[in-house]
């Protein structure tokens, strides 16, 4: 690991302020990044693929805002330095967003959910391993323009959906999936005041900038996240498909919600993960099933049209097909539930 320099913050925006100066004053290093949990971020540190200068601890603001769960007129706030775990067992969240509390859950390990920050978790860099290891030149999201290994070297776990030329690696969440499921919003703060913005225009996908991951700005820290009240957040899962039942990335992976009348999705929302390179939703799918019956027909249809722009590559074709699999058991399961 590289020397850096450590700075504790005791607001958001002197967080902002701190990693702005420190990355106008240093333009070739590394950029400035934050501390919560530190669960992936010190992994890369070590593995030299991160080298930031300047840390700006933002854990003394979970005392505030930031480390708290609210509602207010039937939405739910959930602060981004939650720790994952508090999120998962909160009662609220268990009994009226049942996916977000699953997607936590099955995200990590108990040790890693007590440590790690839900602002923190979205933000959370890919697992390709060409990505984590240093030795490999050819890696656009860590040298940009070198191109990427993955494309013609071991890519089974890699993405097909919003996949280029530039880049295949999959976002490796599960806690995203949930948010963007649920038209979640962002709280921001940073270098241009508080905003508000959509959960799904949080992640670029890679087209030709894979190292471009975020619509955030120098500065930009995410204070909260904000899931609106819907009747289809009780009937809600998520279903994890990985190569092992414990601590594992998924290989596929879906969020369901749901509002069922007579058997019928009056409203659905459908988001993949383990399949795309940012949090997917699923609109195509959405759409063949609004209105609906819930039916071995319809669900077909739906995941055929999820998966209609998938691009594959040596390893990872089997993807689409675990992927529509995956879809149909969660929206099944999610129309059986009793709420």
């Amino acid at each position: 690991m590289r020397p850096f320099q450590h700075v504790a913050v005791d607001s958001a925006q002197a967080a902002a302020q701190a990693a702005t100066a420190a990355r106008v004053a240093s333009p070739l290093q590394s950029p400035t990044q934050f501390l919560a949990g530190g669960t992936t971020l010190i992994d890369l540190m070590k593995l030299d693929v991160m080298r930031p200068q300047t840390l700006v601890d933002i854990n003394p603001l979970e005392r505030g805002p930031l480390g708290r769960i609210e509602t207010e007129n039937g939405s739910l706030r959930l602060g981004a330095l939650v720790r994952m775990a508090n999120a998962a067992e909160h009662p609220i969240v268990k009994r009226d967003y049942p996916v977000i509390a699953q997607s936590l859950k099955l995200a990590a390990s108990q040790q890693l959910r007590n440590m790690a920050s839900l602002g923190g978790n979205v933000l959370q860099r890919t697992r390709c391993s060409y990505f984590r290891d240093v030795s490999y030149e050819a890696c656009n999201k860590r040298n940009p323009g070198s191109g990427c290994a993955a494309l013609d070297g071991f890519n089974r776990p890699h993405a097909v959906l919003g996949v280029s030329e530039s880049c295949i690696a999959s976002y490796p969440g599960d806690f995203a999936q949930a948010l963007i499921a649920l038209d979640a919003g962002v709280e921001l703060n940073g270098s241009r005041g508080r905003r508000f913005i959509p959960f799904a225009m949080l992640h670029r996908k890679p087209a030709d900038t894979p190292d471009i991951e975020t619509s955030l700005a120098a500065g930009d820290i995410i204070t909260a996240f904000v899931l609106p009240a819907g009747a289809w957040t009780r009937r809600s899962l998520y279903l994890k498909i990985r190569d092992r039942s414990s601590y594992e990335f998924a290989l596929a992976s879906a969020a369901v919600a749901l509002d069922l009348d007579a058997g019928k999705a009056r409203e659905i929302r459908i988001a993949l993960g383990g399949v795309a390179t940012v949090p997917w939703r699923a609109k195509e799918a959405e759409a063949v099933l609004r209105g609906k019956e819930i039916n071995k027909e319809s669900l077909h249809a739906a995941a055929e049209a999820a998966f209609a722009g998938a691009r594959t590559h040596e390893h990872n074709a089997f993807k689409v097909a675990l992927g529509k699999r995956t879809l149909i058991r969660a929206v099944t399961e999610a129309a059986a539930m009793e709420i």
